[in-house]
C-alpha cells in the first residue's frame, strides 16, 4: 500500500463508501450506483462546503482544523480510534480523554437515527448542542444559523449581556417547572466539572454564566450535584400552535453525551400537532 493510499483523502473516501444513508439517518433515494454516502452527503452531515469535502478527499487541503475534523468523525460515525487516527493524518493532537468530547460513538448515532419521528438532539457532557434530527429541527427550528459555541442550553436557560436571547428554539418553550429545570442543569453541570475538572470550555462556561446571572451564580454556589433527566414543555408552535411533550434525558455512557428526546402522549392532540410539525417543517 502507497502512503497516498493509507492518506487523510483515501481514507476519508474509504469511510464514506462505508456508510450508508440508511445508517446516517438521510431518507432513501434513487439511482444510486454506490451503497455508501455522496459528498454532498457528507458534506451536508458535517456542515461543511461540498468543494471544501472534494479538495480533502483530492488531497488539495491536507490539514482541517481540529473543529473540521471532529465534525467529520461524528457524519462518518468513527470509532474513538479511528478519530484519533483521523486527527492524526489531519497532523492534529487527538482529543485528551480528561476533556469533554463531542465525538457521538457509532453505537449512539445508530440508536438516535432509529427513533423515527421522535424529536432529537445529542448534546454534549457540557450542554453544548452537536447533533439533532430533522424532527427536532421541525419542532424547534433549525438551529444551524448559530455559531457552534453557542449552542448551549445552559446559556440558553441563564440569559447574560453577551448572550441575551435563546438560540436553541425559535419560538418560546415554557417548561413545567422552570425553576427546576435551571437548577437539575447547575447541577449537572457541577457533576461534569468531577468528570473534567481541567476542561478549558466547561470553564469558560462556569465562568461566563457566573458573572453574567446572578441566578447561576446564586445555584452554583449552592453547589449541588445531580444530573437533569426528564421535563415537561410547552412549545409555541408557529404552525400548529402549542404542543406539550415530555422530554426525557438518556445518558451516552463513558461518553457523558446526553440525549434529549421529545415526544407527545400517545393519541394526544399533542401527538397530532406534533406529527403536523414535523411535516411543516419538512416541508420547502
Amino acid at each position: 500500500m502507497t502512503t497516498e493510499a493509507a492518506g487523510l483523502g483515501a481514507t476519508l473516501r474509504a469511510w464514506r463508501n462505508r456508510l450508508s444513508p440508511a445508517a446516517a439517518g438521510l431518507p432513501a433515494r434513487h439511482a444510486r450506483r454506490a451503497a455508501g454516502l455522496r459528498r454532498e452527503e457528507l458534506a451536508e452531515l458535517a456542515g461543511l462546503s461540498v468543494d471544501y469535502v472534494v479538495r480533502l478527499e483530492q488531497g488539495r487541503a491536507t490539514t482541517p482544523s481540529a473543529q473540521v475534523a471532529a465534525a467529520l468523525a461524528r457524519a462518518l460515525q468513527l470509532t474513538v480510534t479511528e478519530r484519533d487516527h483521523l486527527f492524526r493524518l489531519a497532523r492534529l493532537a487527538p482529543p485528551p480523554d480528561d476533556l469533554i468530547s463531542d465525538h457521538i460513538p457509532p453505537g449512539v448515532q445508530r440508536v438516535a437515527a432509529r427513533l423515527g419521528d421522535a424529536a432529537t438532539a445529542i448534546f454534549a457532557a457540557d450542554w453544548r448542542l452537536i447533533w439533532w434530527n430533522r424532527s427536532w429541527a421541525a419542532l424547534l427550528g433549525d438551529p444551524s444559523a448559530a455559531p457552534p459555541a453557542r449552542r448551549n442550553f445552559a446559556r440558553d436557560l441563564f440569559p447574560t449581556a453577551s448572550d441575551p436571547a435563546p438560540v436553541l428554539s425559535r419560538w418560546l418553550v415554557v417548561s413545567r417547572d422552570d425553576g427546576a429545570t435551571r437548577a437539575a442543569v447547575v447541577a449537572d453541570l457541577r457533576r461534569a466539572t468531577g468528570r473534567f475538572p481541567r476542561d478549558p470550555r466547561l470553564a469558560r462556561l462556569i465562568r461566563d454564566l457566573t458573572d453574567g446571572s446572578p441566578e447561576f451564580a446564586a445555584l452554583w454556589a449552592a453547589g449541588a450535584v445531580g444530573a437533569h433527566r426528564e421535563d415537561r414543555k410547552t412549545i409555541q408552535h408557529p404552525a400548529v400552535g402549542p404542543i406539550t411533550v415530555d422530554c426525557d434525558v438518556l445518558s451516552g455512557g463513558d461518553t457523558d453525551l446526553r440525549i434529549v428526546i421529545m415526544t407527545a402522549a400517545p393519541d394526544s392532540a399533542d401527538e397530532t400537532k406534533l406529527r403536523l410539525a414535523t411535516v411543516a417543517g419538512a416541508l420547502p
